[in-house]
This record gives structure tokens, sequence and C-alpha cells, in this order.
């Protein structure tokens, strides 16, 4: 029998047959575009891109696209740097705000059928979208160059006038697609994608081997790499891929300038990309710059450190010590791997039994990579015992059936002559209701033109990604009805069996996709005691509501907050905390996940169970989840910046060098006349991204701006630089790669020591008066020594002394020596000021050695008797120093009390 595909009106017709000709020779222009190079005065975009798709005369066998909807400018994004891009309010974002990386619900892709809008197509983008105004479009500039005889420097104009338009049907699929399934497992360093990382759009543009041709590859040329223009914290995005890839036409990579008959939309692209079929996402870059041709793979470094499949024994801390192993190119990924997934029975979708349909039509998409068919698709009831063949669809060939030299969108729609697949599939099975009964799950697989299947197990990867593993529904029999349960929700949005098998304590890699066996639980649980630490109280089994949680979001000093789906009780240790009351208030009423887990040791994470008083429910942690992605970056006007419950953004205007490790980052604020909103001796949290992972790094920093300084904010940062033997500091080396006019997120105060002036101290709410502070310091330690030095000195009516010892290894250590110099100076007999060193020059004529047990005896002395209380000891520097100075000073007879750990 022969194989069949939908026609239009849905009648099975007969697959073509596809010659295996080659493609004819493209013209060497397009003689009905000349003259819009020419005479670009007559609003030559009308012409190019239409706000409606162009008809095509005769009949049309394939499919166009469904109607693009009108979208905005969402609220979220008023106040980052893609305050100009509109956006479809459906699509779920992944990583927060910004960058804009997102899917659409996976029911709605799917709906949509076989051509994706502008407004349903999966988005990444590592930073910020490049604007580019209309009018600009068609002078924009990419060149070819690199190992070729003829370098080329073209506008758009230019490309559009002298070489043949092409019109293809290509899905892009994210390499991260299904990876919240990998992240259940175990964490990898990427964000979590769920099921509809992928979209299919008509890419109209001109062939990447005309342009190449034209440029001419010299001997010795093996790759060609491509570059965009979108700057970000390590370079512009680059990639490249093999040149006989790129010369072969059967593998149809494009430059492109439309989407659907339309101007690319600026999250895809606008106004020229690469398309690369059959190949992961990354590959294609947007924002086309620069093609470059050379001998070897790109060095860009999103190249390197992205779109790689690491062995699977390299673990996310391991990965960071391995750059030789990023560097393999063996571990790159190019063609797409089979992958496949159930898009109906939806997430919870539950049909009845009595009363409801004797047949249910389960269906989904797949997909195979670098031109390869999917050739089956099988169903399993029964965990793999036996397979049904499912009814597989290929809209893609109906395009193989257009009219010789018929054109779409401006590009000849000519794919008769290619054998390659460069489309997801569609497949569906009816299933007898009563057979769906009797499963546990629904699992499918899907295999290839050359005998590849999709396994029945997850490979798990540093990166998370190319996960295809089997794709398993649960059913779940419930009264009168069958609900089904899908592996995951994408970002961090609740449900799935797999993240409810964890909750349960169940081993999602034992083979029996985490279901309990004959002898597992004992070993289960030993390993968990090794890696994890538990963070909740096992005996606490109470279900939270959202009405219930958020009166306690600190209005009335009570204080509950989220991790991991988990609520806990702060309340009663907010004097406790060493960050302060405020940290506590600043988290209640919010899911504190990212913020907890990127700060807080160990040590306070087996503090949790005492803690813990439920678990939050699903409806309620879906608006707790909603509500925070609305408001997490705060973006009204206001007087004050920083504020405790929301990140607000700033922007970087300057970095200054203070010495080979230190530099001062300036940040400007909202308005010239917003003030910081610090209280002296507080600090506030500073938060990255990381450009790839998209991992949160935050850390606490006390700036050098005074809390009352309007417009600016200043922070002095030491930065750990990998070296040879030891890896660096993620967020100080994250800090030092953001360019200029990148933004950064801060929130604040936090801390529960305040200098409220003249000897009035607060700490922990409790006020303090004091005669005398001792400021021990080292490195970076002295910003907050400073910031309280500064408040005592600058007032000359306060009678508090001071002695500051700032301990480092070489003179050029010395941070904000000049500044504290001159505070010594303006303090007169009310301040002492000790520099010592280990590693002095032979210039250095102050004192020399560590600030130990002796060195601290001598200058701060024991306590006097009969004055206990009148002094307080502020310390801040590396961990090793507050330790030693902790056990020096008890040794010398100094209360807890007196001694005071930023």
């Amino acid at each position: 029998m022969a194989a069949t595909f939908p026609s239009p009106d849905g009648v099975p017709a007969p697959l073509p047959r596809m010659g295996s000709q080659l493609p004819p020779s493209p013209p060497s222009s397009v003689t009905n575009l000349k003259d819009l190079a020419i005479d670009s005065s007559s609003n030559p975009l009308s012409l190019v891109f239409p706000q409606e798709p162009q008809t095509v005369e005769g009949s049309r066998p394939y499919p166009l696209p469904p109607k693009a909807r009108k979208n905005h400018v969402l609220p979220e994004d008023v106040k980052t740097p893609d305050n100009h891009v509109e956006r479809d309010p459906r699509l779920i974002r992944l990583t927060g705000i910004h960058p804009f990386n997102v899917e659409a619900p996976l029911s709605d892709l799917y709906n949509e059928g076989f051509i994706t809008t502008k407004d349903l197509h999966y988005v990444r983008n590592h930073g910020p979208v490049p604007k580019v105004e209309d009018a600009d479009v068609l002078d924009w500039e990419f060149t070819v160059e690199g190992l070729v005889e003829k370098p080329l420097t073209m506008t758009l104009r230019d490309l559009i006038r002298d070489y043949e338009q092409v019109t293809y049907p290509i899905t892009l699929v994210c390499a991260g697609n299904r990876r919240k399934e990998q992240n259940m497992v175990r964490k990898t360093k990427g964000f979590s994608w769920g099921a509809a990382g992928l979209s299919t759009a008509l890419w109209t543009g001109v062939a990447l081997p005309d342009l190449l041709a034209r440029a001419v590859p010299k001997r010795g040329a093996r790759y060609v790499c491509f570059e965009g223009a979108d700057k970000l914290p390590n370079g512009y995005y680059g990639t490249s891929v093999k040149l006989n890839w790129a010369m072969d036409p059967n593998r149809g990579i494009m430059v492109s300038y439309k989407m659907n008959g339309e101007m690319l939309h600026p999250d895809h692209g606008k106004p020229l990309r690469i398309v690369i079929p059959g190949q992961i996402g990354g590959r294609s870059v947007k924002w086309l710059k620069r093609i470059v041709v050379t001998a070897q793979p790109s060095d860009n470094w999103y190249h390197i450190y992205d779109n790689r499949v690491l062995p699977t024994m390299v673990s996310p801390d391991d990965s960071a010590n391995l750059p030789e192993t990023w560097k393999d190119e063996r571990y790159a990924i190019y063609d797409l791997n089979t992958n496949s997934a159930t898009c109906y029975p939806a997430h919870n979708e539950a049909i009845l039994l009595e009363g409801g349909p004797e047949t249910y039509k389960v269906r989904g998409y797949a997909y195979a990579g670098g031109g390869k068919r999917v050739t089956r698709l099988e169903v399993t009831l029964d965990k793999g015992k036996t397979w049904t063949l499912a009814n597989l669809s290929y809209p893609e060939d109906q395009y193989r059936m257009a009219a010789e030299n018929e054109t779409l969108y401006g590009g000849r729609l000519d794919m008769s002559w290619r054998e390659a697949c460069f489309c997801w599939c569609f497949w569906d099975l009816d299933i007898a209701t009563s057979q769906l009964q009797a499963a546990d799950d629904v699992m499918i697989r899907a295999m290839d033109d050359s005998m590849m299947v999709q396994p029945r197990d997850m490979y798990w990867s540093v990166l998370g990604m190319m996960n295809n593993p089997w794709y398993r529904v649960v059913i779940h029999k419930e009264h009168d009805h069958l609900r089904f349960e899908h592996p995951t929700q994408p970002a961090l949005m609740p449900g799935g069996w797999m993240e409810r098998v964890k909750k349960s304590g169940g081993n999602l890699t034992n083979g029996f996709w985490g279901e309990k066996v004959s002898g597992e639980e004992e070993i289960v649980q030993e390993e968990e005691s090794a890696k994890d630490i538990c963070m909740v109280n096992d005996k606490v089994k109470r279900e939270i509501e959202i009405e219930e949680f958020r009166q306690h979001d600190g209005e009335k000093d009570t204080a509950w907050f989220v991790v991991n789906g988990q609520v806990y009780d702060g309340t009663s240790f907010m004097e406790g905390h060493p960050g302060g009351g405020a940290s506590i208030l600043g988290a209640a009423g919010q899911d504190a996940t990212e913020e907890f887990m990127s700060i807080h040791s160990e040590t306070a994470k087996a503090m949790m169970p005492d803690y813990h008083i439920g678990t939050l429910s699903a409806t309620a942690q879906k608006v707790l989840t909603e509500a925070g992605e609305a408001t997490s970056v705060d973006t009204s006007p206001r007087a004050v910046f920083l504020q405790s419950k929301a990140w607000s953004k700033a922007i970087l205007t300057s970095k200054e060098r203070i010495s080979s490790d230190t530099k001062v980052f300036s940040f400007s604020l909202d308005h010239e006349t917003q003030a910081i909103g610090l209280p002296v001796g507080q600090h506030l949290m500073l938060r990255l991204r990381d450009p790839v992972t998209r991992e949160a790094l935050i850390r606490a920093y006390t700036p050098i701006s005074e809390g009352t300084e309007q417009g600016k904010l200043h922070v002095l940062v030491k930065i750990y630089y990998d070296t040879p033997d030891k890896k660096g500091g993620k967020m100080t080396q994250a800090l030092d790669s953001i360019p200029i006019g990148h933004f950064v997120e801060f929130k604040g105060p936090v801390g529960k020591f305040e200098y409220l002036g003249r000897g009035v101290c607060s700490i922990g709410g409790k006020k303090r008066q004091v005669k005398r502070f001792v400021m021990i310091c080292a490195g970076s330690g002295v910003t907050p020594i400073y910031q309280v030095l500064r408040a005592v000195m600058k007032d000359s009516e306060d009678p508090t002394t001071c002695l500051v010892l700032d301990g480092n290894r070489v003179e050029e250590d010395i941070l904000c020596r000049k500044e504290l110099d001159e505070l010594a100076v303006l303090g007169g007999k009310r301040c002492e000021l000790v520099y010592t060193l280990t590693r002095p020059g032979k210039d250095w004529k102050g004192l020399t050695g560590r600030m130990d047990g002796k060195f601290l005896e001598e200058k701060v002395g024991r306590p006097v008797e009969g004055e206990e209380g009148d002094t307080l000891v502020l310390i801040c520097g590396p961990e090793t120093m507050e330790n030693s100075t902790r056990d020096a000073l008890k040794g010398l007879g100094w209360r807890d009390e007196d001694l005071l750990f930023f």
C-alpha cells in the first residue's frame, strides 16, 4: 500500500514521488527586485515585507501560517532593554523577566498546526534584543570574510537584489528541549525547558552556498563561523558549522530575512539571521553581522561553553575545571537527535469513564535531525512489553507538490528535488478508553530512517541538552474519570509525575521511572543522605493554600516564605538571623527558593526542618509563581531605589580599576534624584545571571556610596580570577565580564547591624550605646568598615572613637586607602588607623605580620572590667581571618555579644 499524508481538506492523498535530481542553478539576480535597491524612496519595506502574507496564484497543496495576533510591549518588559519588542502574553518565561527565553504552552503550540506564528514561536535570547528601526532594515550590513578569495561586504538590499530568493518550511528546535526532565533527575547548568522548545516557520532568504560560492573559499578552509550583533557578557554570540555542510544544497542552510512572509520579528533576528535546518537552534545565529570562513572551529565563548553534551560522569562542579573538555569538538552538538512528545492528552486533562468517549485519540509530534525522516512512532501501554504503530503525517511533503517555479513570499518554493526532511511531523493513535483505564501510563518512542530509535533511559549531561528518552504520560484513575500527568511542567511551574516521584523519595534513575522495586528503598535513602541535605520535617503533612500563606507576608511581623514548594515560618528566627530580621521579612510572602539556595550554607539548610510548617498547594504555587514573574523586578517610579521585596535594576555605567584584581563598579539609578536608601552598616544583595545557564548568582555587598547619595551607586569588588590551580569566583568574574550599559539587579537593605549615629547602634532591632569601635578588616572586607567609619568621622559632634586594623598581603591590596587616610586625619584623636602587611615590599614603613593573637593583644587589648559593652568589635574579611580573629579575641576575654561579624 502506498504511504499517505493528509491533503489540505483532510482526505489522504498519495505521497509525492521525489526525484533525485539536483536543484537548478540559481540565477545571478532577481530582476523583479532590482529596482527595489535602486529606488528606496518608494517605501521598499511595503514591497519586501508585506503586513499580511502574500497570496499565491493557482492551487496551494500546502498549509499557510495561521493569522498572527497584534501584540504590544508587555508591562514586564518596559523597564528592560527589550522595551521595544512586542510579545505574546501567552508565552511562558523560563528565565524570569529578562533575557527573554520562552516556550508556548504545549497545547497552544500543537493547536496552531504545522506552521507556528511568530507569536508562539519559541525564543532563546542570551541578552538584550538589538534594536533596528524599520527605516534601517535594508541598510543592515554584514560581511563574508576570512579564508576567501573575494571578501564581501553587503547590505540586506544587496542580498535581495543580487541573489535568488528561496522559501522553505523549517523546524527549529532548542537543544535544551525537554531539559526540565533532566533537571528533575539532577540539576544541570541549564534552565528548565518543557517539551515546547520547538517551532516551525516558513523562512525566506538566500541559500548560503550562493554567498560562499561568490566569495570563493580558499584551500584549507574547513569551517564557517557566524557572529551576531547581540553584545553579551562574554562577547558577541557566535558559532560555526563545517564548510562542506554549508556548501551542500541538501543541507538547506540559508541567510533569512523573512519569517512567514513578514519581516523578521526582533526576537527572531530582525533584520537578518542564519537558519540551519536539521541542527539545533543554537547554530542559527540571529542578528547576523559576520560570516567568517576559517580553518578551525569558532573560538567564540558561546560556541565552546554552550550547546555541548559532555560525558555523563562530568558533574557541574567538575565541568568548571575542564577547559580542554569544553573545547573538544567531539562533544559539540550539531544535528538534532530523534525525539517526540505527547501533546494530547494534555497535562491534567481528564476524560469521563461513564458517558465519556469510547476511544481517545492520543497525538503529538516527532522530529529527527540532519535531514532524516521519522519513519515510525510506537506507543506502548505496558511499559515497552508490546508496541503499536501510530499514524504519521508529514505536512512538509505537501510543499514538495508545489508547481514548478512557484514562489511563496517572494522566494522560489522548489523542494521536489530534495529528499531531506527538516520539519516536525505529527502522529496519532485511537486507543479504547477501556485500554487506557487498564494501563498505568502511555509511553512513546520514535525511529528515524537510519533506524536510530529514542532510548528508554535518560542520558544525563551537565548542560542538560538533547534529552530524548521515551515520553511517558501517567494515567491516574480518579473516581469517575481518568486524569493524565506529563513528566514535568516548564520553568518553575509545579506539576508532573517526575516532581511527584522525587518529592516522595523515589529514585528517578532506577530504570522503573521512580517506582519502588524490591530492596531499593534502603539504598536510595543512603544515597540521598549522602548527597542531599533534608530541609523538610517528614512529620509535617499540612497543605497550605495561598489565602493562608498571604496572611503571613511580614505586614504583621509574621514571616512565612517558600523554598522548593515547602512553607517555612521564619518569625522566631528574625532576631537570630545573621543577616538581620529584614532579610526574613523581605522574603515573607514570597517564593525565596532562588535566593535561599544561592546564598545559604549547608549549616543553614540543615536548620530548615525546625521551621518547616507545610507544603504549598499546587494551586497556590501556581499563583505565587505567576505573581513572582510579574513583580520580581520593581519597575515603578519611586524616590528610594532599594526595595526589600523586589529586585530593582540599575545600569552599569563605568568600571574603575583600583588594583590588579579590584574595581569600582558604578551604576546609574532610575533618575538623578533617586536615593539609594541604604542605612549605615547594612548591605544590599546583587543578582546576576550566568549568560549561558541563567543560573542566579546572588551575593551581598556593601557599597562605598553613602546611603543618601542620589542617582548613582558605587560598589567596590575584589575579583577572584581563575588560575591554573584554582577556579575563581563565579559572581565576581561574571560582574567583571558584563559590558557597560548592561543592567544588574539589587535588593535590600539587609543586615542585623545599623549605625544610627553618635554611638547609638541597632543590632537585631535592639539599640545599644557604645563609646568605642574596634574595626578589624582585610581585603574587600574594608567596605562595611569604611561605611561606619565615615559616618562617625564626618560628624564632628560624634564622641565615638575608632581603632581600625587593616591587614593585607601587599601594599597594593590596601583598598580605599586614600579615603581611610583622609578620614583618619579628619577624625584626629578620635581615630587610630593601623595597616599591617604579611608580604611587605622593601619600601614599606608600616607594621608587618598577621593580625594574630599577639598582634590583637597589643593593639586591642583585653576588655576593661566594669566597662563591658562600651566597646563593639566590627569584623569583616575572609572566613579564615574572621575565624582566627574570633578565637584570638575570645581568648583575650572578649564576649560574643561584643563581636559583630559583617
